[in-house]
């Protein structure tokens, strides 16, 4: 009996040893600092204090995934980009500013004012703050932030994109020439 039991036991020890690697299905990941990149922006995650995680399952997968953010307007704009972006079992995770360990987004209260990668200026902590906001009014604050701040990018997208529908339909222009009459007209 012992002699079974100890020819097995590495094959025990391996399956144990394998069974604790890898991603655990659910809850935040450890951030390889300064190495992983944002999921919307590409910026190299390197704040300790505002990255944030979602841990979503794409639908006909069998494994959860993950994608890191270097800061909670990142995750948010790109979470509501998904078409699985209301389903109750995605995770949402963001480093508390305070203690610097990981707390669920939705259950976090944000504090304006912060600098953060992104510049949507909100810190997360577990602990009640005065004029804290819950995480649906952070989600009002990030798309009024970036309401506010990205119309000069979006702006320059639709130029872009007018731009290469002209030349797509035989009108080539300078490129001079079609981008002076949008700053002439005073876009900002």
């Amino acid at each position: 009996m012992w002699a079974e039991t100890i020819r097995k036991l590495p094959w025990i020890l391996l399956i144990l040893l394998l069974a604790g690697c890898g991603d655990p299905g659910t809850g935040p990941v450890d951030v390889k600092w300064d190495r992983d990149a944002c999921e919307r922006c590409r910026m190299v995650l390197s704040d300790r204090n505002h990255a944030a995680e979602i841990r979503y399952q794409v639908p006909g997968k069998e494994r959860t995934s993950l994608a890191k953010f270097d800061d909670i307007g990142c995750a948010v704009l790109w979470l509501e980009e998904q078409p699985w972006r209301d389903d109750p079992q995605t995770e949402i995770w963001v480093i508390d500013q305070l203690t610097g360990q990981w707390i669920n987004a939705r259950n976090a209260t944000y504090v304006k004012g912060q600098l953060t990668p992104m510049e949507y200026g909100l810190g997360a902590q577990i602990a009640p703050a005065p004029e804290g906001l819950d995480f649906a009014q952070a989600k009002q604050h990030i798309a009024e932030v970036e309401r506010r701040f990205n119309v000069h990018g979006q702006q320059l997208m639709e130029r872009l994109r007018d731009q290469a529908e002209q030349r797509g339909n035989g009108q080539e222009r300078n490129q001079d020439e079609t981008a002076l009459p949008a700053i002439s007209k005073g876009v900002q």
